[in-house]
């Protein structure tokens, strides 16, 4: 028997959730970098990069809650400050990068697609 499912609550939080995974995330590497720091010397900008983006990520769990527009722009800054620098100084680090774009380009594609599910007046039909 078909029967119609509203998906109202199911997808509505995909961004909501993802985006602080990705926090998450890049709380870890940023942490785990500049915990490296005491062994391997950073360059001076990769230093103060990398602490403005871990005080970013850590406050962004606070002033950035309720904002997407500002938790994207935050993850983005500090995926930044860690792979720019990288790229600069070598520069052949860009192709496995540019390969490594296809499947988060999928990715973010999806994600798109699910967030916007149910957004329409009129649930979907069920299969």
């Amino acid at each position: 028997m078909n029967t119609v499912v509203a998906s109202t609550g199911k997808w509505d939080k995909v961004e909501f959730y993802t985006s602080y995974f990705l926090m998450l995330v890049l709380l870890s590497v940023l942490g785990m970098r500049l915990g490296f720091d005491g062994v391997w010397q950073m360059p001076k900008i990769d230093l103060a990069l990398s602490v403005i983006a871990l005080l970013l990520v850590i406050g962004s769990f606070w002033f950035a809650r309720h904002n997407r527009r500002l938790r994207l722009c935050i993850i983005a800054f500090a995926s930044a400050t860690q792979l720019v620098p990288m790229v600069i100084r070598e520069p052949v680090l860009l192709f496995p990068l540019l390969g490594a774009l296809i499947p988060v380009a999928i990715l973010v594609g999806c994600l798109m697609a699910l967030s916007k599910k149910g957004r329409s007046g009129s649930p979907p039909l069920g299969s």
